[in-house]
């Protein structure tokens, strides 16, 4: 499926050349300089390229990506599909968001939940998602259902889910492509076939970790709703977002959106009535950062254009797999946390080390790792996935996330200072 690594085009997905990453990195400050960071932190934020800082300066080229107010971007950047193949989002479709989270609550709040109707959702959400479940129920008396999975990928069971659309009233699937704290690719597509069957079931996919590093095909996904931000993989300006909702769905089983300005609606024709606009940018508001716009819109073009969706996905698998064959190798006191098998594994790599399991100690991992050698992870913590966490018996885990442009040099690079940490301790 697209949602995996599937391409039409052989070429799309080919291995990129020696000559393309060092291309890459250099169109990124910080990267190739005596004394670079080596940056595996990307669900924080994705390395900027140099085209970010010029676009702001330009005038003419980089402009024809806005249009109407600068949707442009992101009607480019909420496809990413694989280089070749023909666009098939609609104009209409697509809003632009200050972050992800704010165009999933935005889509979310405006679903007209009745009493009695189910939420479904995966062990592996995202706190933020979990929470505005939660907030339904108390308000519109819903139920909330965690979707069994496979304890052994990880993955959500189909067959659990197809009983449960047949089963219940279910009014939402909703569901974290990849969750904040694993490696692990859901089966978008395969879920939106099964919600298809059911059209009353609205599917909203949360590709916040998954736009700019796999291929997106909203048809295929058979998504209704998708959210995504620019500031991981796609490499945007932090404070940018987009969000997709099919035109049918947004008229036909979407309520009004639940912050209005006069950019959304117009006001009249009488002076007690309204109109709300008639495509997706009802979700947006007048005021926004038209800076962070246009770089929104150089990284989307830089991806599509510069890298191709398909070589993307294609050099973050390759890395991610060597980085977990090398960290495997530090076994027993290092222990992978990606679930799934690596055939459903993407660039988010996950770890524990023995001896340092809590969040505080991590913490402080990472913080060595950045002083000391000048390497960028993460932590996340149980909160932020607290059903999986939990199940789990998880504090929290490393993150250590790579991009195309990062180099096997640089993995070699962060095992070894993880293996004299180790040592010294």
């Amino acid at each position: 499926s697209s949602s995996s690594s599937s391409s039409s085009s052989s070429s799309s997905n080919s291995t990129p050349t020696a000559e393309q990453v060092a291309r890459w990195r250099a169109d990124t400050p910080g990267l190739v300089a005596a004394g670079s960071v080596v940056h595996h932190r990307q669900l924080a934020s994705g390395r900027q390229h140099s085209g970010h800082c010029t676009v702001l300066l330009a005038r003419g080229g980089p402009l024809r990506w806005l249009r109407a107010g600068g949707v442009e971007p992101a009607t480019a950047g909420c496809h990413l599909q694989p280089a070749g193949a023909h666009a098939r989002l609609r104009y209409d479709e697509v809003a632009l968001a200050e972050s992800a989270t704010l165009g999933w609550q935005l889509l979310f709040h405006s679903i007209p939940f009745e009493a009695g109707d189910y939420i479904l959702t995966t062990h592996a959400e995202y706190a933020s998602s979990y929470l505005a479940f939660l907030q339904a129920r108390q308000r519109h008396r819903v139920h909330v259902h965690v979707i069994p999975h496979d304890r052994r990928t990880g993955r959500v069971c189909l067959s659990s889910l197809a009983d449960l659309l047949a089963k219940h009233p279910v009014r939402l699937v909703s569901i974290a492509h990849v969750p904040t704290n694993g490696g692990l690719v859901q089966p978008a597509a395969e879920v939106g076939a099964l919600c298809a069957r059911h059209p009353r079931a609205l599917f909203l996919l949360d590709a916040c970790q998954t736009a700019g590093q796999l291929p997106l095909d909203v048809r295929a996904l058979r998504c209704d709703m998708l959210t995504a931000t620019g500031r991981k993989y796609l490499r945007a300006p932090r404070g940018t977002g987009f969000l997709y909702v099919r035109r049918e769905t947004m008229l036909g089983q979407l309520g009004e959106p639940a912050l209005l300005d006069l950019h959304g609606a117009q006001w009249g024709p009488s002076l007690d009535t309204y109109e709300l606009r008639a495509d997706a940018r009802r979700f947006e508001n007048w005021e926004a950062s038209w800076a962070l716009r246009l770089g929104l819109g150089e990284a989307v073009r830089y991806y599509l254009d510069e890298v191709r969706p398909g070589v993307a996905w294609q050099r973050i698998r390759q890395l991610a797999t060597e980085l977990r064959s090398r960290l495997s190798a530090l076994a027993p006191r290092v222990q992978l946390r990606d679930l799934g098998g690596e055939e459903h594994r993407c660039g988010l790599v996950t770890l524990s080390v023995g001896g340092h399991e809590s969040a505080e100690a991590l913490k402080r991992l990472a913080a060595h790792l950045r002083s000391e050698h000048r390497i960028n992870v993460s932590v996340s913590a149980a909160s932020s996935t607290l059903l999986d966490m939990s199940e789990r018996g998880l504090d929290a885990v490393l993150r250590a996330s790579v991009h195309y442009y990062n180099t096997e040099s640089e993995l070699e690079r962060f095992v070894a200072a993880l293996q004299a940490f180790l040592r010294d301790r």
